[in-house]
């Protein structure tokens, strides 16, 4: 696409690279050079975090609530003016179809920022505990206060990158905390338009940086800095991982929103065909590169050739294609990268269980990185593509006993990100979600995601939350005053 040089964001102005190197932006539709990003280096990251050190030591930000809500808020109005590129760019570097990046990608997560400024006029700072008498006899009242946690580097992924860019640096911003934000090397202009935007605001100079690079040694930077309070981090477990251990060598706060392997179980009371076609149409959202995504689908043996059945049939007709297309509900895998692990994984599915329609690479396609939609049946529960995180369009059916057995299979996971239930008696459903180990549960097909709703893992998952006012506060430190009366 015809897109202006793209800069970055370093202590209010955006800048070129320091060494002047460039990276290429790589089309994942048409496997061809979009356009180019700065290519961030040491020193970059060094004048970065050192603008936002300077900028919560001593300028406004830390202290000034109303200040915070009038700058989200102009940041807010200028993603609107500016979402016609943002959203163009977007589907071109990251090959999310353009009526996802409407739902979920773009138009959402910018109305979704107003969360922050309007919870910022309500949020109670500090509250006072009854006064006691202890210790040395002197009576006193407690002050319970919370404060930002300081500078932040954020690290975020390229499945939904604006979309993630966006909530990380709403959250810490509304808390008080200045920014480093890093996006991911394959979406870099996700980063550098909202860059664009920001500077168009009344944000004070380094409060908001933001750095593109295509060296994962740079980035690493970020999360054993000095100068860094917290790292809040989106991506796979395993590089999750190696952020805990870089942050723990000077005891860096964390938040982090890894993998998931999330189970669909559809209850023998339940209306099968509109289960099966749901669970089919969600992994296949985005060419099933979400975390969240309901890649195992549990299902009553017994039902078990009927599910297969049903999948068969409605997986094939899933629209994709041309991203640019609104009726394509999935594109391309996002790199050539991504494109080889996932046929990687089809060819281990075919070693572990029936495959049922699928299974290669989209041939009809001359260029670009697509894959076909594909469900694999009777999956035992122990087998790599019922277990492993997959990142494709890849729906692995598995059957279950009886209730207790679809609780503990879908339990027995590294993961425990989200799930969903289907029953037609709601209490049973509700029963079943209850025994989950995960953060989240739809029950026949609820929706859980909103601003002020809490998201995150449990186990491998993730650390923290994030949304909601339990995400806010992973970007505060409590503070506890006692004072004399």
């Amino acid at each position: 696409m015809d897109i202006a040089p793209q800069h970055l964001l370093i202590d209010g102005e955006l800048v070129d690279a320091a060494d002047g190197r460039e990276y290429d932006n790589i089309n994942p539709a048409t496997e061809e050079i979009a356009g180019t990003a700065p290519d961030a280096g040491p020193r970059d990251v060094e004048r970065a975090v050192a603008a936002a050190r300077r900028a919560f030591d001593q300028g406004r930000w830390a202290t000034d609530v109303e200040f915070r809500r009038h700058c989200l808020t102009q940041l807010q109005d200028q993603l609107r003016k500016d979402v016609e590129t943002i959203r163009a760019a977007h589907t071109v570097e990251s090959g999310m179809p353009v009526g996802v990046a409407y739902a979920m990608g773009v138009d959402a997560p910018i109305e979704a920022l107003g969360y922050w400024p309007e919870l910022l006029r309500t949020y109670e700072w500090e509250h006072e505990l009854p006064s006691v008498t202890e210790f040395r006899g002197v009576r006193s009242k407690r002050v319970v206060r919370k404060e930002p946690a300081g500078v932040v580097s954020a690290i975020t992924p390229w499945n939904y990158p604006f979309q993630l860019n966006l909530a990380k640096i709403g959250h810490a911003l509304a808390a008080g905390c200045t920014v480093v934000l890093k996006p991911a090397p394959e979406t870099p202009w996700s980063g550098t338009l909202l860059a664009a935007a920001a500077a168009q605001t009344d944000l004070p100079p380094g409060v908001l940086n933001v750095i593109t690079t295509s060296d994962n040694a740079v980035a690493e930077v970020l999360t054993t800095h000095p100068e860094v309070d917290q790292i809040t981090f989106t991506g796979s477990t395993a590089t999750g991982r190696l952020v805990m251990r870089n942050a723990s060598e000077t005891i860096k706060r964390v938040s982090l929103e890894l993998g998931g392997k999330s189970a669909a179980i559809v209850l023998d009371d339940a209306d099968l065909p509109s289960a099966v076609a749901a669970a089919a149409g969600v992994v296949c959202l985005h060419a099933g590169q979400g975390c969240v995504l309901m890649t195992r689908l549990l299902v009553p043996r017994s039902l078990l050739a009927q599910a297969t059945e049903i999948a068969a049939a409605v997986m094939p007709q899933i629209p994709y294609g041309d991203p640019t297309d609104m009726n394509n509900l999935m594109g391309p895998l996002v790199s050539r990268r991504q494109l080889d692990r996932v046929l990687g994984y089809l060819e281990v599915g075919r070693q572990e269980a029936r495959l049922v329609t699928g299974g290669g690479r989209a041939e009809q396609f001359e260029r670009g990185y697509y894959v076909q939609p594909t469900v694999f049946t009777d999956v035992p529960a122990t087998a790599r593509i019922a277990r492993e995180e997959i990142f494709g369009p890849v729906l692995s059916i598995i059957p279950f006993e009886d209730d207790a057995d679809a609780v503990r299979i879908a339990n027995d996971s590294s993961y425990g990100l989200s799930g969903a239930v289907y029953s037609g008696d709601p209490e049973r459903a509700l029963r079943v979600a209850r025994g989950l180990r995960t953060g989240s549960v739809a029950i026949n097909g609820g929706n859980f995601q909103a601003p002020d709703t809490p998201f995150g893992g449990y186990k491998q998952s993730g650390i923290g939350r994030e949304f909601g006012v339990q995400g806010f506060e992973d970007f505060l430190e409590t503070k506890a005053l006692g004072i004399p009366v």
